[in-house]
Parts: C-alpha cells; structure tokens; sequence
C-alpha cells in the first residue's frame, strides 16, 4: 500500500471567478482520489486534503500552477485520506468565517495591513529581546487550546472565530493594544485574518508565526515555548510533535492527564470531550453529561 499523507494549506488571492476555481479544484481532486475539504471565497483558498502520497504530490504540483497559488505553503503531516469521510468544496464569503468579509483586503501579494509575519526563530528571538513584555494571543477556538498552547498564552473565550470580533471590541484586551502580541493558530490562516481584525482596532504592534504552530512545531518540537498536542480538524483529533509532548488536557471525568478528545456518545449532541484512557473504556463516559443516555 502506498504511503499515504495530509497536507495543509492556504492562500490569500483575489480571485475574480471562485466559481471557476470551485470546479478545477473539485474535478483535480476527484481525479487524484483525494478526500478532505477545501473552502474558497474571492479572497483565496484554504484548504486540508488526505491521500496517496503521490496523488498529493500531483495536486500540488498542478496547483501550484495557477499564478495566485504558486506561492503557497503546503505543510505535510502523517495521515490518511480516511481520516476525512469525503471530499467538499464550497464557495463561501470568507475562507476563514470571522463574520467581517467586506474588512479583509487582499491584494496579489496576501493580506493587506496584517500582523508582522515571524518565522519559528524569529518567535523565539523576540521573546529573549522583550521577555515577558511578549503575549502570545490564542486565534483558536478555545477548546483547542485545552491540550496545547504557547506558554502563558492568552485564550479568548471563543466558540467559533465569528466570535473574535466581539471579543476584541468588548474592551477586555484594550490593555494589551500597547504590548508586542503574536498571533498563532494551526497553520497559519486565522492569524492571518485575526492580525489584520486586531490593527483595525488599535492594536499597535501585532506578528503572526508563518506557517503557524505546525511550522513551529516542525522546528522546535517539544524544546520551544509551544506547550503540549496540537489540535487537529480530522480524525485524528490530535497531533503531537514528539514523544516528549507535555499533557496539558485533563480527563473531564476523572481529572486525569490527557490530550485525547472524543465526540459524546450521544448522537443528537457530539460535542467533543476529554477523556483519558480509562473513562474511554467506560460507554457511560462517553456522554459529555452524565444525564445523556448512553448511545450504541
């Protein structure tokens, strides 16, 4: 059986007929046997594909080939096209749902007047130069963060990122409008669009880490300022960077360490949920409430 692989990817483009790219994406996909999702909105692509290693290797190649596209970065990480049940593509008003699309500007070279983009090094360079004067800003939804995060970092009580807008302007991180704050997310994509929706409201001197935390993790692995499993939208749930990844997740039923999240049990809520090995044995502890009813 041929290795297979996910990849991870973005980019920012305006892109007159999404329409157009809409069908070229789906019939290449559909032809390499690749599954996954792929959005794509005037503003550019985003997109995390599973398959053959060689298929994925042509789907890059081929997209690449599109001027808007040729400058993308593709992060590889092991996996399988199972891990994602079909293959969508959708045409939506952004490529990264904040619920402000007519704010983002785009122009051929990415997005316009976002946060200072810092590669891993460079991450680690600023903190050694202003210490402790550095905040690292959470550009996840908040769960994520529950098993891995930067150290210390800030996690916004977000649901989903339509709920950043809200948040920045509820006046609670009007302290921080002053201070060296970096961005991080997967893959880079949400602090592309967050950095931008943060110097819009006044924050003064915001960076996002190119190519986000994977790209950090590829790096540093478990020896940086990047704390514990990173969480991924497949189903895998979690990623870790090396066999020395810090626990940081705790078991909701017992308080145990854990980085393992679960969907409940019960069909009619799927929320996810922590579990560590033992509660995952227990049926009963797959509902994320104890007054679900237990679902075979």
């Amino acid at each position: 059986m041929e290795l297979q692989k996910v990849i991870l990817y973005y980019g920012f483009t305006p892109l007159h007929d999404p329409d157009a790219i809409l069908l070229w994406q789906r019939t290449l996909c559909e032809n390499l046997g690749l599954r996954g999702r792929i959005l794509i909105s005037t503003h550019g692509i985003n997109g995390t594909l599973g398959g053959d290693m060689s298929a994925l290797k042509k789907y890059v190649k081929q997209t690449k080939q599109y001027p808007g596209f040729k400058h993308i970065d593709f992060k590889w990480s092991d996996g399988t096209g199972h891990d994602f049940p079909r293959l969508r593509v959708r045409v939506r008003d952004e490529v990264v749902s904040f619920g402000a699309p007519g704010e983002l500007a785009v122009d051929e070279h990415g997005v316009v007047g976002g946060g200072v983009h810092l590669k891993p090094a460079e991450v680690n360079q600023l903190v050694e130069e202003r210490g402790d004067e550095v905040v690292f800003f959470d550009g996840r939804n908040a769960f994520e963060a529950k098993i891995g995060k930067f150290r210390n970092a800030i996690v916004p009580d977000v649901k989903t990122t339509r709920d950043f807008v809200g948040e920045l302007e509820s006046g609670k991180y009007d302290y921080l409008k002053d201070r060296p704050i970096v961005t991080y997310c997967t893959g880079g994509i949400r602090c592309e669009v967050l950095s931008s929706v943060m110097k819009n409201r006044g924050f003064s001197e915001v960076y996002q880490i190119e190519g986000g935390i994977v790209r950090y993790g590829e790096a540093f692995a478990d020896r940086g300022l990047w704390e514990g499993s990173l969480y991924v939208f497949d189903s895998r749930m979690n990623h870790e960077f090396s066999d020395e990844a810090k626990v940081i997740g705790v078991c909701e039923r017992c308080e145990e360490p854990t980085s393992k999240f679960y969907n409940c049990a019960n069909l009619a809520c799927r929320k996810l949920i922590l579990l560590c090995d033992t509660c995952t044995a227990d049926n009963v502890s797959k509902n994320c409430s104890p007054t679900h009813a237990d679902f075979h």
